[in-house]
């Protein structure tokens, strides 16, 4: 796991307001960035802490899950931006793939799956994808 390097002379671990992490797309790195995002969550709530508990559980899933989604259907590196807003976080998941999320029907006798997409949408006061021609982003936009 690395961090983008930024554009001021602000080190990253003494501006929690908006953190970058880049992956390189293993299956391991669904937890690096599952950690990646608790880690800004610690550093957040000490100046701000969450309206509800369910709050910090939603963002880590919803990071999961999108990190999960990187690895398994889009090729190669995915990036991971994190950012406090006024009224909860922006999440940004970058990956490589310009193939846009769609809902799958939930099949348990297929092994499962097809459920994050929705929960992604469910969690999240807002959803939004922006393709371009290296990959896509994925920007959620979750209460805190």
């Amino acid at each position: 796991m690395t961090t983008e390097p930024r554009g001021d002379d602000t080190p990253p671990s003494e501006d929690w307001d908006e953190r970058a992490f880049s992956f390189p797309g293993e299956l391991r790195n669904v937890t690096g960035a599952r950690l990646a995002a608790e880690e800004f969550l610690c550093a957040l709530a000490r100046d701000a802490p969450p309206g509800t508990p369910e709050c910090w559980d939603d963002i880590l899933l919803v990071v999961t899950e999108l990190a999960a989604n990187a690895v398994q259907y889009a090729p190669g590196p995915f990036g991971l931006r994190m950012r406090r807003t006024f009224d909860g976080v922006h999440v940004t998941m970058h990956d490589t793939s310009t193939t846009r999320p769609e809902p799958r029907p939930f099949q348990p006798s297929a092994g499962g799956g097809g459920i994050g997409w929705h929960l992604v949408h469910t969690l999240s006061s807002q959803v939004s994808v922006v393709v371009e021609d290296h990959g896509k982003d994925i920007h959620v936009f979750l209460p805190w």
